[in-house]
């Protein structure tokens, strides 16, 4: 026979329901089961709103404490990527230490719809390979050379639009 649950555990678990939005993850969560988290949730739904509610203001105060701390952190992070210029720092640190700051640093200041121009692009790449390996016609040496053309070719257009938004911003 399984054990009651107290009013604290079901809030608990409701306020994790309402946090991850899964019944599977709630109930591997509260060592319950699916069934019982589903139960809860759906028994006591003005406590399920409230703590929905909790969870958009907490939401919005976090958005709200952040713009206020914003100039803060842009001397933050000024400070920091003057550290980043200073050649002993750069001469001291290890190869994959420079590569992964210089990868974070890119990949913060790359914007999302350069982002998806360039996954895009790598799809095409992927679709052009997979063109390539389609053409049996093709003597061998002719399709390896007309996939490493169009291959170069997209490379080198993606290349170019890249540089061109960077020089933009």
């Amino acid at each position: 026979m399984a054990a009651h649950l107290t009013d604290k555990q079901k809030k608990k678990i409701i306020a994790d329901y309402v946090e991850c939005g899964s019944y599977n993850a709630t109930a591997k969560i509260n060592g319950v089961s699916r069934n019982t988290v589903k139960n809860i949730v759906m028994a006591d739904t003005e406590n399920a709103t409230k703590c929905q509610q909790k969870k958009k203001q907490n939401t919005l105060d976090m958005l709200a404490y952040m713009e206020s701390r914003k100039e803060q952190a842009k001397e933050i992070l000024d400070t920091y990527l003057e550290t980043l210029k200073d050649p002993e720092k750069i001469a001291a640190a290890k190869l994959s230490e420079v590569a992964t700051t210089m990868g974070i640093v890119i990949d913060k200041f790359v914007n999302n719809p350069l982002k998806h121009q360039l996954d895009k692009q790598k799809l095409e790449i992927e679709l052009l390979k997979l063109e390539s390996q389609v053409k049996d016609d093709q003597p061998e040496e002719d399709a390896e050379d007309n996939f490493l053309d169009a291959l170069n070719g997209t490379a080198a257009e993606v290349w170019k639009e890249c540089e061109g938004d960077i020089k933009a911003r």
